[in-house]
Protein backbone atom coordinates (compact mmCIF):
# COMPACT_ATOMS: atom_id res chain seq x y z
CA UNK A 1 0.00 0.00 0.00
CA UNK A 2 0.70 3.59 -0.23
CA UNK A 3 1.26 6.55 2.38
CA UNK A 4 2.15 9.82 2.50
CA UNK A 5 4.63 10.47 4.95
CA UNK A 6 7.12 13.29 6.39
CA UNK A 7 11.07 12.46 6.18
CA UNK A 8 14.59 13.59 6.75
CA UNK A 9 16.78 12.39 4.22
CA UNK A 10 19.81 14.87 4.57
CA UNK A 11 20.98 16.63 7.82
CA UNK A 12 20.28 20.50 7.51
CA UNK A 13 17.33 19.96 4.94
CA UNK A 14 14.00 20.69 5.45
CA UNK A 15 11.64 18.27 6.12
CA UNK A 16 10.18 16.43 2.32
CA UNK A 17 7.26 15.42 1.79
CA UNK A 18 7.18 12.00 -0.19
CA UNK A 19 4.98 8.73 -0.78
CA UNK A 20 6.34 5.66 0.40
CA UNK A 21 5.35 2.00 0.42
CA UNK A 22 4.23 0.43 2.99
CA UNK A 23 4.39 -3.78 3.25
CA UNK A 24 1.91 -5.76 5.37
CA UNK A 25 2.28 -6.11 9.27
CA UNK A 26 4.38 -9.52 9.36
CA UNK A 27 4.94 -11.40 12.84
CA UNK A 28 3.84 -9.39 16.49
CA UNK A 29 3.50 -6.43 14.13
CA UNK A 30 0.44 -3.91 13.69
CA UNK A 31 -0.73 -1.70 10.77
CA UNK A 32 -2.24 2.28 12.50
CA UNK A 33 -3.83 4.40 10.30
CA UNK A 34 -2.79 7.74 12.06
CA UNK A 35 -5.32 10.24 13.01
CA UNK A 36 -2.97 12.81 14.89
CA UNK A 37 0.80 12.90 15.57
CA UNK A 38 2.57 15.14 17.96
CA UNK A 39 5.19 17.88 17.16
CA UNK A 40 8.34 16.91 19.42
CA UNK A 41 11.19 19.10 19.54
CA UNK A 42 13.02 15.57 19.57
CA UNK A 43 11.95 15.00 15.89
CA UNK A 44 13.89 18.70 15.12
CA UNK A 45 16.59 17.14 16.27
CA UNK A 46 17.17 14.84 13.51
CA UNK A 47 17.04 17.47 10.93
CA UNK A 48 19.78 19.78 12.35
CA UNK A 49 21.92 16.76 12.98
CA UNK A 50 21.85 16.83 17.02
CA UNK A 51 20.71 13.32 17.23
CA UNK A 52 22.62 11.07 15.22
CA UNK A 53 20.34 8.43 13.09
CA UNK A 54 20.14 6.10 9.80
CA UNK A 55 19.25 8.52 7.12
CA UNK A 56 16.64 8.68 5.39
CA UNK A 57 14.01 8.17 8.10
CA UNK A 58 10.15 9.11 8.52
CA UNK A 59 9.89 11.16 11.16
CA UNK A 60 7.30 11.23 14.40
CA UNK A 61 7.18 9.50 17.59
CA UNK A 62 4.13 10.33 18.91
CA UNK A 63 0.90 9.22 17.44
CA UNK A 64 -2.85 8.59 18.29
CA UNK A 65 -5.43 6.48 16.01
CA UNK A 66 -6.86 3.26 14.43
CA UNK A 67 -5.45 -0.55 14.63
CA UNK A 68 -6.47 -0.95 10.42
CA UNK A 69 -4.96 -4.78 10.93
CA UNK A 70 -2.44 -7.04 12.56
CA UNK A 71 0.30 -9.59 11.70
CA UNK A 72 -0.05 -13.02 13.28
CA UNK A 73 0.40 -13.48 16.93
CA UNK A 74 -0.29 -10.70 18.12
CA UNK A 75 -2.25 -10.24 21.57
CA UNK A 76 -1.97 -6.56 22.80
CA UNK A 77 -4.48 -5.00 20.17
CA UNK A 78 -6.91 -5.79 17.41
CA UNK A 79 -8.72 -4.11 14.80
CA UNK A 80 -10.64 -1.47 15.32
CA UNK A 81 -8.34 -0.72 18.54
CA UNK A 82 -8.06 3.13 19.34
CA UNK A 83 -3.98 3.05 20.07
CA UNK A 84 -1.44 5.36 21.49
CA UNK A 85 1.78 4.76 20.15
CA UNK A 86 4.72 4.92 22.90
CA UNK A 87 8.32 6.32 21.47
CA UNK A 88 9.65 3.49 24.10
CA UNK A 89 8.65 -0.14 23.04
CA UNK A 90 7.49 -2.25 26.16
CA UNK A 91 7.87 -5.70 25.49
CA UNK A 92 7.23 -7.33 28.69
CA UNK A 93 9.41 -10.00 28.57
CA UNK A 94 13.67 -8.51 29.06
CA UNK A 95 15.26 -8.02 31.85
CA UNK A 96 13.93 -4.12 32.22
CA UNK A 97 9.95 -4.57 31.69
CA UNK A 98 9.61 -7.24 33.69
CA UNK A 99 11.51 -5.59 36.60
CA UNK A 100 8.97 -2.62 36.40
CA UNK A 101 11.62 -0.48 34.31
CA UNK A 102 9.47 -0.75 30.87
CA UNK A 103 11.59 2.89 29.87
CA UNK A 104 14.21 0.96 29.37
CA UNK A 105 12.84 -1.64 27.20
CA UNK A 106 15.52 -3.43 25.39
CA UNK A 107 13.41 -3.23 22.10
CA UNK A 108 14.42 0.52 22.21
CA UNK A 109 17.85 -0.33 21.11
CA UNK A 110 16.57 0.17 17.48
CA UNK A 111 15.02 3.65 17.84
CA UNK A 112 17.72 5.94 15.94
CA UNK A 113 17.50 3.14 13.22
CA UNK A 114 13.87 2.30 13.12
CA UNK A 115 14.85 -1.18 11.89
CA UNK A 116 11.40 -3.79 13.67
CA UNK A 117 12.00 -6.41 15.91
CA UNK A 118 13.43 -8.97 13.03
CA UNK A 119 15.73 -6.58 11.77
CA UNK A 120 14.17 -5.38 8.56
CA UNK A 121 11.99 -2.52 7.17
CA UNK A 122 8.76 -1.51 6.28
CA UNK A 123 8.76 1.85 4.40
CA UNK A 124 10.24 2.31 1.16
CA UNK A 125 10.79 5.06 -1.40
CA UNK A 126 9.97 4.75 -5.10
CA UNK A 127 13.74 3.76 -5.66
CA UNK A 128 13.17 0.72 -3.88
CA UNK A 129 15.25 2.34 -0.74
CA UNK A 130 14.66 1.03 3.08
CA UNK A 131 13.39 3.63 5.50
CA UNK A 132 12.90 3.50 9.10
CA UNK A 133 10.30 5.01 11.26
CA UNK A 134 11.96 7.06 13.79
CA UNK A 135 11.76 5.37 17.47
CA UNK A 136 10.37 2.19 15.77
CA UNK A 137 7.37 4.12 14.60
CA UNK A 138 7.29 7.41 12.05
CA UNK A 139 3.97 9.06 12.73
CA UNK A 140 4.78 11.42 10.42
CA UNK A 141 3.04 9.34 7.77
CA UNK A 142 -0.96 8.44 7.28
CA UNK A 143 0.27 4.91 8.18
CA UNK A 144 2.70 2.71 9.55
CA UNK A 145 3.74 -0.69 10.33
CA UNK A 146 4.61 -1.24 14.08
CA UNK A 147 5.14 -3.53 16.50
CA UNK A 148 2.72 -4.40 19.00
CA UNK A 149 5.20 -3.56 21.86
CA UNK A 150 5.10 -0.04 20.73
CA UNK A 151 1.28 0.28 20.94
CA UNK A 152 -1.02 1.43 24.09
CA UNK A 153 -4.60 0.73 23.65
CA UNK A 154 -6.81 3.92 24.56
CA UNK A 155 -10.33 4.39 25.26
CA UNK A 156 -12.83 5.45 22.09
CA UNK A 157 -13.53 8.49 23.72
CA UNK A 158 -9.99 10.09 24.44
CA UNK A 159 -9.50 12.64 21.78
CA UNK A 160 -6.60 11.63 18.92
CA UNK A 161 -5.44 15.31 19.68
CA UNK A 162 -4.53 14.89 23.44
CA UNK A 163 -3.97 11.19 23.24
CA UNK A 164 -1.23 11.44 20.84
CA UNK A 165 0.62 13.92 23.41
CA UNK A 166 1.36 11.00 26.05
CA UNK A 167 3.32 8.64 23.82
CA UNK A 168 6.09 10.78 24.49
CA UNK A 169 6.19 14.88 25.80
CA UNK A 170 3.38 14.49 28.56
CA UNK A 171 4.42 11.15 30.38
CA UNK A 172 8.20 12.13 30.05
CA UNK A 173 7.61 15.78 31.44
CA UNK A 174 5.39 14.62 34.07
CA UNK A 175 7.52 11.76 34.93
CA UNK A 176 10.63 13.76 35.09
CA UNK A 177 9.06 15.53 38.37
CA UNK A 178 6.64 12.69 39.77
CA UNK A 179 9.19 9.58 39.34
CA UNK A 180 12.86 10.52 38.43
CA UNK A 181 12.99 13.69 40.29
CA UNK A 182 10.66 12.09 42.76
CA UNK A 183 9.45 15.63 43.69
CA UNK A 184 7.71 15.56 47.16
CA UNK A 185 4.94 18.10 48.93
CA UNK A 186 6.67 20.89 50.10
CA UNK A 187 9.43 21.47 47.58
CA UNK A 188 10.92 23.68 45.75
CA UNK A 189 11.45 23.24 42.10
CA UNK A 190 13.10 25.31 39.73
CA UNK A 191 12.34 23.97 35.57
CA UNK A 192 14.94 25.47 32.99
CA UNK A 193 12.67 25.69 29.58
CA UNK A 194 8.75 25.56 29.80
CA UNK A 195 7.82 23.99 26.42
CA UNK A 196 5.81 21.31 25.53
CA UNK A 197 8.16 18.98 27.87
CA UNK A 198 8.58 21.32 30.63
CA UNK A 199 5.24 22.57 30.68
CA UNK A 200 3.97 18.75 31.90
CA UNK A 201 7.15 18.58 34.54
CA UNK A 202 5.20 21.64 35.79
CA UNK A 203 2.03 19.84 35.88
CA UNK A 204 4.15 16.73 37.33
CA UNK A 205 5.36 18.99 40.28
CA UNK A 206 2.15 20.55 40.90
CA UNK A 207 0.50 17.18 41.14
CA UNK A 208 3.27 16.10 43.24
CA UNK A 209 2.55 18.79 45.95
CA UNK A 210 5.51 21.50 45.47
CA UNK A 211 5.15 24.30 47.25
CA UNK A 212 7.30 26.70 44.79
CA UNK A 213 7.41 25.84 41.67
CA UNK A 214 9.89 28.30 39.47
CA UNK A 215 9.72 28.16 35.62
CA UNK A 216 12.78 30.17 33.53
CA UNK A 217 12.49 30.75 29.77
CA UNK A 218 13.61 33.27 28.03
CA UNK A 219 9.99 33.61 26.13
CA UNK A 220 7.51 35.48 27.48
CA UNK A 221 4.34 33.22 25.88
CA UNK A 222 5.99 30.30 27.93
CA UNK A 223 6.10 31.42 30.99
CA UNK A 224 2.68 33.07 30.82
CA UNK A 225 0.93 29.41 29.89
CA UNK A 226 3.18 27.97 32.59
CA UNK A 227 1.38 29.95 35.53
CA UNK A 228 -1.97 28.13 34.12
CA UNK A 229 -0.15 24.24 34.01
CA UNK A 230 1.22 25.69 38.08
CA UNK A 231 3.87 27.56 38.09
CA UNK A 232 4.36 29.44 40.79
CA UNK A 233 7.01 32.16 39.63
CA UNK A 234 8.62 32.61 36.21
CA UNK A 235 11.40 34.35 35.52
CA UNK A 236 13.56 35.20 32.05
CA UNK A 237 16.69 34.22 33.25
CA UNK A 238 18.28 31.98 35.56
CA UNK A 239 20.05 34.80 37.71
CA UNK A 240 16.29 36.32 38.36
CA UNK A 241 15.07 33.11 39.57
CA UNK A 242 18.56 32.32 41.68
CA UNK A 243 17.48 35.45 43.55
CA UNK A 244 14.09 34.71 44.19
CA UNK A 245 14.57 31.32 45.29
CA UNK A 246 17.27 32.74 47.87
CA UNK A 247 14.69 34.66 49.44
CA UNK A 248 11.61 31.55 48.88
CA UNK A 249 13.97 29.38 50.99
CA UNK A 250 15.34 31.75 53.19
CA UNK A 251 18.48 30.67 51.22
CA UNK A 252 18.34 26.99 51.19
CA UNK A 253 17.67 27.26 47.75
CA UNK A 254 15.86 24.60 45.86
CA UNK A 255 15.24 21.01 46.67
CA UNK A 256 15.12 19.89 42.36
CA UNK A 257 16.21 21.59 39.31
CA UNK A 258 15.05 20.14 36.22
CA UNK A 259 16.68 20.46 32.92
CA UNK A 260 13.46 20.58 30.16
CA UNK A 261 14.99 23.07 27.40
CA UNK A 262 15.22 22.30 23.69
CA UNK A 263 19.18 21.90 23.45
CA UNK A 264 20.64 21.01 26.55
CA UNK A 265 24.08 22.84 27.04
CA UNK A 266 26.90 22.90 29.87
CA UNK A 267 25.52 26.36 30.86
CA UNK A 268 22.07 25.31 32.26
CA UNK A 269 23.20 22.37 33.99
CA UNK A 270 25.51 24.69 35.59
CA UNK A 271 22.76 27.04 36.34
CA UNK A 272 20.65 24.16 37.77
CA UNK A 273 23.26 22.43 40.21
CA UNK A 274 23.64 26.51 41.62
CA UNK A 275 20.67 26.83 42.36
CA UNK A 276 19.66 23.66 44.01
CA UNK A 277 20.98 23.26 48.13
CA UNK A 278 22.13 20.62 50.27
CA UNK A 279 20.88 17.12 49.11
CA UNK A 280 19.17 18.41 45.94
CA UNK A 281 19.06 16.79 42.52
CA UNK A 282 19.52 18.17 38.99
CA UNK A 283 17.18 16.17 36.81
CA UNK A 284 18.01 15.87 33.09
CA UNK A 285 15.27 15.66 30.09
CA UNK A 286 16.83 17.41 27.45
CA UNK A 287 19.18 16.07 25.09
CA UNK A 288 22.40 18.09 23.83
CA UNK A 289 24.39 18.42 20.67
CA UNK A 290 26.15 15.13 20.30
CA UNK A 291 29.23 17.00 19.47
CA UNK A 292 29.01 18.78 23.24
CA UNK A 293 29.59 18.19 26.71
CA UNK A 294 26.91 19.33 28.93
CA UNK A 295 28.09 18.06 32.56
CA UNK A 296 31.12 20.27 33.37
CA UNK A 297 30.96 21.12 36.92
CA UNK A 298 33.73 20.87 40.19
CA UNK A 299 33.04 17.83 42.28
CA UNK A 300 34.09 19.59 44.96
CA UNK A 301 32.34 23.01 45.12
CA UNK A 302 29.39 21.40 43.40
CA UNK A 303 28.76 18.29 43.90
CA UNK A 304 30.74 16.86 47.02
CA UNK A 305 30.39 19.78 49.81
CA UNK A 306 26.75 19.70 49.12
CA UNK A 307 25.76 16.24 48.35
CA UNK A 308 24.33 17.16 45.09
CA UNK A 309 22.77 14.46 42.51
CA UNK A 310 22.74 14.63 39.03
CA UNK A 311 19.98 12.15 37.51
CA UNK A 312 19.54 11.41 34.05
CA UNK A 313 16.53 9.05 32.67
CA UNK A 314 14.19 8.27 29.87
CA UNK A 315 10.79 8.86 29.45
CA UNK A 316 10.43 10.00 33.18
CA UNK A 317 10.85 6.77 33.95
CA UNK A 318 7.64 5.98 33.17
CA UNK A 319 6.44 2.60 32.39
CA UNK A 320 4.13 2.79 28.80
CA UNK A 321 1.15 0.08 29.36
CA UNK A 322 0.71 1.50 33.24
CA UNK A 323 1.32 5.74 33.07
CA UNK A 324 -0.32 6.74 29.23
CA UNK A 325 -3.93 5.28 30.96
CA UNK A 326 -2.83 6.61 34.14
CA UNK A 327 -2.33 10.15 32.91
CA UNK A 328 -5.47 9.82 30.32
CA UNK A 329 -7.49 8.83 33.23
CA UNK A 330 -6.41 12.22 34.92
CA UNK A 331 -7.03 14.34 31.94
CA UNK A 332 -10.00 12.84 31.99
CA UNK A 333 -11.12 13.74 35.41
CA UNK A 334 -10.00 17.26 35.10
CA UNK A 335 -6.73 16.59 37.16
CA UNK A 336 -4.45 17.20 33.69
CA UNK A 337 -4.52 19.42 31.28
CA UNK A 338 -3.79 18.61 27.90
CA UNK A 339 -6.05 20.40 25.73
CA UNK A 340 -4.23 23.71 26.92
CA UNK A 341 -0.93 22.06 25.72
CA UNK A 342 -2.04 22.22 21.67
CA UNK A 343 -1.24 25.64 20.48
CA UNK A 344 -1.64 25.14 16.73
CA UNK A 345 -2.98 22.32 14.33
CA UNK A 346 -1.19 21.62 11.25
CA UNK A 347 -1.70 19.50 8.08
CA UNK A 348 1.26 17.09 6.68
CA UNK A 349 2.19 19.60 4.27
CA UNK A 350 2.69 22.42 6.39
CA UNK A 351 5.39 20.52 9.01
CA UNK A 352 8.42 22.75 7.80
CA UNK A 353 5.90 26.01 8.96
CA UNK A 354 5.12 24.22 12.33
CA UNK A 355 8.77 23.26 13.33
CA UNK A 356 10.04 27.05 12.61
CA UNK A 357 7.18 28.38 14.63
CA UNK A 358 8.66 25.59 17.07
CA UNK A 359 12.18 27.05 16.79
CA UNK A 360 10.57 30.81 17.24
CA UNK A 361 9.09 30.26 19.86
CA UNK A 362 4.95 30.54 19.29
CA UNK A 363 4.07 27.17 20.41
CA UNK A 364 3.85 24.85 23.36
CA UNK A 365 3.05 21.99 21.25
CA UNK A 366 2.14 21.54 17.39
CA UNK A 367 0.21 18.73 16.14
CA UNK A 368 -0.28 17.31 12.40
CA UNK A 369 -3.77 16.57 11.85
CA UNK A 370 -3.72 13.70 9.27
CA UNK A 371 -5.95 13.46 6.17
CA UNK A 372 -6.56 9.99 5.03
Amino acid sequence: MRTKAAIIRETGKPWELVDLELDEPRDGEVLIRFAVSGMCHSDEHLRTGDAKCRLPIVGGHEGAGVVEAVGPNVTRVRPGDHVVCSFIPACGTCRYCSSGRQNLCDQGAQMVTGMLADGTFRFHDEWGEDLGGFCMLGTFSQRAVVSQASCVRIDDDIPFEVAALTGCGVPTGWGTSVYAAGVRPGDTVVIFGVGGVGSNAVQGARHAGAKHIVAVDPVAFKREKSLDFGATHTFADAAEAHEAVVDLTRGQLADHAICTVGVLTSEVVSQAAAIVGKGGQVTVTSVGRSTDTQVQLAANGMLVGYQRRIQGHVFGMCNPLLDIPRLLDLYRVGRLKLDELITREYGLDEINQGYQDLDDGKLIRGIVVHED
